[in-house]
């Protein structure tokens, strides 16, 4: 059996020096001037018309959806924070498609029973729909 030194060699480092490639270098550099930053305070944004409108645009869906009711405070209860989120949704040329806000709460906090008796959100997959469809047409149904 051939010793391993006679294959390879004396090691000439004791320790491995990690450095990225340097063809890959001009790319990351290129890749960081398309992607387009995204803000991650309110403050940030309050002064942006764009995210100013995507702002009022969940919120005014939050309305037509009556997402939620306006509750007095129990006194022996806390108050879940929430926050905004920002994401810049964009298109397969790297053009900016839609700035997107979310308000979320930040639920970590929450206990089932105490914070909250129940959650639902109103989602149907499609193909689900359309295998209702599909066996509503079979059956003679009449869809209205």
């Amino acid at each position: 059996m051939l010793d391993v030194r006679e294959n390879v060699g004396q090691p000439s480092c004791q320790r491995r020096q990690r450095r990225s490639p340097e063809r890959y270098t001009g790319y990351m550099a290129l890749v960081g001037e398309c992607v387009a930053t995204e803000p991650s305070s309110f403050q940030e944004v309050v002064h942006q018309p764009v995210w100013v409108d995507a702002m009022i645009e969940v919120y005014d869906s939050f309305i037509w959806n009556s997402v939620w009711d306006v509750v007095p405070r129990p006194g022996d209860k806390s108050v879940v924070s929430s926050r905004w989120l920002y994401k810049v949704k964009q298109a397969t040329d790297g053009s900016v498609e839609k700035h997107k806000a979310r308000f979320v709460a930040r639920g970590f906090s929450q206990v089932e029973g105490i914070n909250y008796d129940e959650t639902f959100a109103r989602v149907a997959r499609y193909s689900c729909i359309r295998l209702m469809l599909a066996l509503s047409a079979q059956m003679g149904w009449k869809i209205h």
